[in-house]
C-alpha cells in the first residue's frame, strides 16, 4: 500500500488525481475507497436469482464481487465518466430504424481505452511501486456502483448512472490502484417520486424501480440475444429499435433538462446511423454491415442479428 493523502507534504493527492483526469479529456472524475463495496451489492445476487440476466451469464462471475479479485492490491477506485450525447434528433416515421445514441459514432471503447490507459500510465509514473489497472467494459467490474460510490452520479430507477452535469448519457471507466486515497462522498439519490421510465418501456422490462429485467428489454434482444428470433412478446413492442433502445433516457427529466453536447468529435454520428431504412436493414449483406459499421461498438451486433431485429420491426 502506498498512502498519498495522508501525507500532506506529498505532491500527489485525490485532488490532483482528479484534476489530470479532466486534463485528459475525462468530463467527471470521483474517487471511491476499494473497502466500500467489498462483497456487494446484495442486489446484483438478488438481481441473478431472479434470473433478470437472461443468458449473460458472465454477469454471475464471483469476481465482479470484490475487485480485490482483479487487483490484491487495490486501496482505490478512480472513476470517471465521459459525455457522449449528441443532438442530432430522429426523423418521425415508421419506415426508420432506430440505433442507440452510444453507438451513433466510433467505438467508445477506443476512445475510452486510450484516455485510460494514458491516465494510467501518467499515475504509475508518478512513484515507484504504483500500480494501475484500468476498466471500460473490459472486466468483471461493477460500473454503475462505483460510480455511485465515487460520487459521479446516481444509480437510476431505469438502471443508469445519472450525472447532474450531463444526464445518464455518459460512458463509465475505472482504475483500480494501490494508492491510498481520500475517496469522494457516495452521490445521494434524486430519481424523487418519478416514475417516467417505468411507464415508457413498451415491454416493463423495468418491472420495479431499480430492477430492469434483461429478458423483457429491447436492449439485450437487439444487441446480447443471439437467437435466431426475438420473442414474440418482445417483437411486437421494438417500435422500430434495431441496436439498443434509448427511451428510458429519453422520457427522464435529467436528460431533457441537463443533457450537453459532447466535445468528443468522433461521438458524433457516422451519418447513415441516425436515419437508415428498416427495409435497408433487413436486407443489408455481411458486406454492406462491415463498411456501414466501421470502428464501432455496434459491430457486437453481427450481420444476421441485424437483419434479424429489423424484420422484427416490419409488418
Amino acid at each position: 500500500m502506498i498512502c498519498i493523502d495522508s501525507h500532506p507534504n506529498s505532491d500527489l493527492n485525490s485532488d490532483i488525481i482528479k484534476q489530470k483526469a479532466l486534463e485528459f479529456g475525462f468530463h467527471k472524475a470521483g474517487i471511491a475507497s476499494a473497502d466500500a463495496v467489498t462483497s456487494h451489492p446484495p442486489e446484483l445476487q438478488r438481481w441473478l436469482d431472479r434470473g433478470c440476466q437472461a443468458d449473460m451469464d458472465w454477469m454471475a462471475n464471483p469476481r465482479r464481487q470484490d475487485v480485490r479479485s482483479l487487483l490484491p492490491s487495490v486501496r482505490s477506485v478512480i472513476c470517471v465518466a465521459l459525455n457522449y450525447y449528441t443532438a442530432h434528433p430522429r426523423p418521425e416515421g415508421t419506415q426508420y430504424a432506430k440505433i442507440s445514441r452510444y453507438g451513433w459514432g466510433r467505438d467508445y471503447h477506443r476512445i475510452l481505452h486510450k484516455k485510460l490507459k494514458a491516465f494510467s500510465q501518467w499515475l504509475q509514473a508518478q512513484g515507484e511501486g504504483i500500480e494501475a489497472r484500468y476498466y471500460a467494459d473490459t472486466g468483471p467490474i461493477q460500473d454503475k456502483v462505483w460510480a455511485q460510490q465515487a460520487g459521479i452520479g446516481w444509480i437510476a430507477k431505469n438502471s443508469n448512472v445519472i450525472t447532474r452535469d450531463y444526464g445518464s448519457w455518459v460512458f463509465l471507466g475505472e482504475i483500480l490502484t494501490n494508492l491510498e486515497l481520500l475517496p469522494d462522498r457516495p452521490h445521494t439519490q434524486h430519481c424523487g417520486t418519478c416514475t417516467r421510465c417505468l411507464e415508457a418501456c413498451p415491454t416493463q422490462a423495468i418491472t420495479q424501480p431499480f430492477v430492469v429485467d434483461a429478458n423483457r428489454c429491447i436492449a439485450y434482444h437487439t444487441i446480447e440475444n443471439r437467437a435466431k428470433s426475438i420473442p414474440p412478446e418482445v417483437a411486437g413492442k421494438m417500435q422500430g429499435w434495431i441496436a439498443g433502445c434509448d427511451i428510458c433516457q429519453d422520457v427522464c427529466p435529467w436528460n431533457q433538462r441537463f443533457a450537453q453536447e459532447t466535445d468528443v468529435a468522433e461521438f458524433q454520428p457516422y451519418p447513415w446511423n441516425v436515419a437508415p431504412e428498416l427495409e435497408t436493414i433487413a436486407h443489408l449483406s455481411d458486406e454492406d454491415w462491415d463498411r456501414r459499421f466501421p470502428a464501432s461498438a455496434l459491430r457486437r451486433i453481427k450481420p444476421e442479428m441485424l437483419r434479424r431485429n429489423a424484420q422484427a420491426n416490419l409488418p
